[in-house]
C-alpha cells in the first residue's frame, strides 16, 4: 500500500495540474469564434478583441487590411551605401527638374512671341490688301513700307522657330538622362546592404523620375508639334508675302497665292514639261503687241481656276515668235519672245505657284504677227 506522504503529494500534484489546465483555457482565444471553453459569451464580449500588428488595421468584421506604403513621411538618412545613393539621385533629379522647369518656361515665351509677330503680321497684310483692293498706286511707299514691316514680323517668326529647334535638342537630351536615372534607381535596388527605408526611399524616387519622364516626353512632344505647325505657316505665308508685293507694285490686288491651291507634286506626279503644249491648247494667251502689256490679273485669275479644278497642274509658258522676215529679225524675234516668258514666269513664281510646276520654252509661229506667250496646262 502506499503511504500517507506519497498520496498526499500525488494529490496535490493533481490539484496543480486541474488548476493550470483551467487557467489555460481561460485565456486561450477560440479559433471558432464561440467564447473560450469554460466561461460564458457574455464573458466573452467584454473581453477586448486582440490587437492587429502595428501598421495593420483591423476592419469591423475582422478581417485585416495592409494600408499602401507611406511616402509623405519626409526621407531620412540610413547611413547605408544604398542610402548616400538616394541622396545622389535625388539631387540629380532635382537638378533635371529645375531645367525642365526652364526650357518649359522658355517653350511658352517662343510660342508667345511667335502668337504676338504672327498677329501683327495678319494686321499688316491685311491692311495691305484692303487698300489694294479699293486701288492705289504702283509701288505706293506707305504700302512698301507697311510690307517691309510685315517682313521683318515674318523673320521675327522665323527667327522663333529656330529657337523652338534648338529647344527641342535640348529636351531630348534630357529624355537621355532620365532614362539614365531610372535605370540607376532599378540598380540600387539590387546592392546589398540595404535597409527598409533605403527601399521606400528607392521607390518614392522612382515614382518621382517617372512623373519626370512624363514630363519630358509631354513638352518634347508639345515643340514637336508648335514647330511642324509654325513652319507649315511660315512657308504659305512667305508664298502669301510674296504674291503680295507682285500687287504692291502694281498697285493691284492678286489674292491669296497660288501654293494655297496645289498640292505636293509627289503626293500626284504631273506630266513632264512640254506635255501641255503639245495638246495646242493654251490655257492663256498673252500678246505683247505694244509696250507695258498688263496682264498679270488675268494670268493670275486663269491659273487660279486651273489649279481649283485640277491642284495637281503643272504649266508650259511658250514665248512665240513670228516666223516671217529676215534670219536676223527672226533670231531678234526669238530672244525677245524668250524674254516675255521668262517674265511670265517670274509673274507665276511671285503669285506663289511653286518653281517645280513651271516651265519655259520658245517657238515660232509664221502665223502670227506679234510677239505672243501662251501658257498650257499640263
Amino acid at each position: 500500500m502506499m503511504g500517507f506522504g506519497k498520496l498526499a503529494v500525488l494529490g496535490a500534484a493533481l490539484a496543480l495540474l486541474s488548476a493550470c489546465e483551467v487557467a489555460d483555457n481561460a485565456v486561450k482565444p477560440s479559433l471558432t469564434g464561440n467564447p473560450p471553453s469554460g466561461g460564458s459569451a457574455d464573458a466573452s464580449k467584454s473581453r477586448p478583441a486582440p490587437m492587429a500588428p502595428v501598421g495593420v488595421i483591423r476592419n469591423a468584421d475582422g478581417s485585416v487590411t495592409v494600408p499602401p506604403l507611406d511616402n509623405s513621411q519626409p526621407d531620412q538618412p540610413t547611413g547605408t551605401a544604398v542610402g548616400q545613393k538616394v541622396t545622389e539621385l535625388k539631387a540629380d533629379l532635382a537638378r533635371l527638374q529645375d531645367t525642365l522647369t526652364s526650357q518649359t518656361a522658355h517653350q511658352q515665351a517662343l510660342h508667345a512671341d511667335i502668337e504676338a509677330n504672327a498677329a501683327a503680321y495678319q494686321a499688316i497684310t491685311g491692311a495691305i490688301s484692303g487698300k489694294l483692293q479699293i486701288g492705289t498706286t504702283p509701288g505706293n511707299p506707305g504700302i512698301v513700307q507697311a510690307w517691309q514691316q510685315a517682313q521683318q514680323n515674318l523673320n521675327a517668326v522665323e527667327t522663333d522657330i529656330g529657337q523652338m529647334n534648338a529647344l527641342s535638342n535640348e529636351v531630348a537630351g534630357n529624355a537621355a538622362y532620365v532614362a539614365f536615372l531610372q535605370d540607376s534607381v532599378r540598380a540600387a535596388f539590387g546592392v546589398s546592404g540595404a535597409v527598409d527605408e533605403d527601399h521606400r526611399q528607392l521607390r518614392r524616387l522612382q515614382d518621382q523620375v517617372a512623373q519626370t519622364n512624363v514630363d519630358v516626353d509631354r513638352l518634347l512632344s508639345l515643340i514637336s508639334q508648335d514647330v511642324a505647325r509654325q513652319n507649315e505657316y511660315l512657308a504659305t505665308e512667305r508664298s502669301n508675302l510674296t504674291a503680295l508685293a507682285s500687287g504692291v507694285s502694281k498697285g493691284d490686288f492678286y489674292g491669296a497665292t497660288l501654293a494655297s491651291n496645289t498640292i505636293p507634286a509627289a503626293a500626284q506626279p504631273t506630266l513632264p514639261p512640254g506635255a501641255g503644249a503639245a495638246t495646242g491648247r493654251p490655257l492663256v494667251t498673252i500678246r505683247f503687241d505694244r509696250p507695258n502689256v498688263n496682264y498679270e490679273q488675268a494670268l493670275y485669275q486663269a491659273t487660279r481656276k486651273a489649279l481649283e479644278i485640277r491642284p495637281n497642274a503643272a504649266f508650259d509658258v511658250v514665248g512665240v515668235a513670228p516666223a516671217g522676215g529676215a534670219a536676223a529679225q527672226v533670231a531678234l524675234n526669238g530672244d525677245i519672245a524668250r524674254t516675255n516668258a521668262d517674265r511670265v514666269v517670274r509673274s507665276l513664281l511671285s503669285m506663289g505657284l511653286p518653281a517645280d510646276r513651271v516651265s519655259s520654252g520658245q517657238t515660232n509661229d509664221a502665223s502670227i504677227q506679234a510677239n505672243e506667250v501662251r501658257i498650257y496646262v499640263r
